[in-house]
């Protein structure tokens, strides 16, 4: 039963990655067998140094934030803001609640648990919408799994590139958050069901 259970989620992970393109998901380095049998694991995210597109996040902000203050004045720092929250309000939730559902563990902000997954974003594709034209949100990402009380312990890189998120002309498709909240949820039910099926 276990055999065939671990057999249908690497299933049900290969389809999603055909589904969703040019998505890989890789073991860098490392061995999670550690993890077999554990419930709880922490969970940080870290944006720093991310490149956003062809350039850095600092520099994409910063035009953006003019661009949209010069077309209505305050509309760039409430953008600013936005794209900011947007990771504790959307993104988080929604890749930690699709790694627990494919992992089988609870992840979150568990401070307590022996091991923690330091989620980092290297890059983020933020997709657009214009009228009848539109381009897909997808980010990268490397998941560091280490230990709680030394997080000079690692036990191992993953390495998610090209999670897909929206662009294919949805309801919501022209906030830019909802394209890229997108992008997490899949790339939370990618690793989830990656890190299971490599500790079954």
């Amino acid at each position: 039963m276990k055999k065939l259970y671990t057999g249908m989620l690497l299933a049900a992970t290969t389809l999603f990655a055909v589904e969703a393109g040019a998505q890989k998901i890789k073991l860098e380095e490392g061995d999670l067998s550690a993890l077999k049998g554990v419930k709880e694991i922490n969970i940080e995210f870290d944006y720093s140094n991310m490149k956003v597109g062809k350039v850095s996040e600092a520099d994409y902000v910063s035009k953006k934030k003019a661009d949209y203050n010069k077309k209505e004045a305050g509309k760039g720092d409430t953008w600013e803001k936005a794209w900011l929250d947007d990771r504790e309000t959307r993104y988080q939730p929604n890749f930690i609640q699709t790694f627990n559902q494919f992992s089988g563990m609870t992840g979150g902000p568990l401070a307590s648990a022996k091991y923690t997954i330091i989620v980092k974003t290297t890059f983020t594709e933020p997709g657009y919408q214009i009228v009848m034209t539109s381009k897909s949100a997808n980010i990268n990402l490397e998941a560091i799994v280490v230990e709680t009380a030394d997080k000079s312990k690692v036990i191992g890189k993953i390495s998610v590139e090209k999670s897909p998120g929206g662009g294919a002309f949805l309801d919501n498709d022209f906030d830019t958050g909802q394209r890229i909240s997108e992008a997490y949820k899949n790339a939370g039910m990618s690793l989830g069901g990656f890190i299971r099926s490599k500790t079954m």
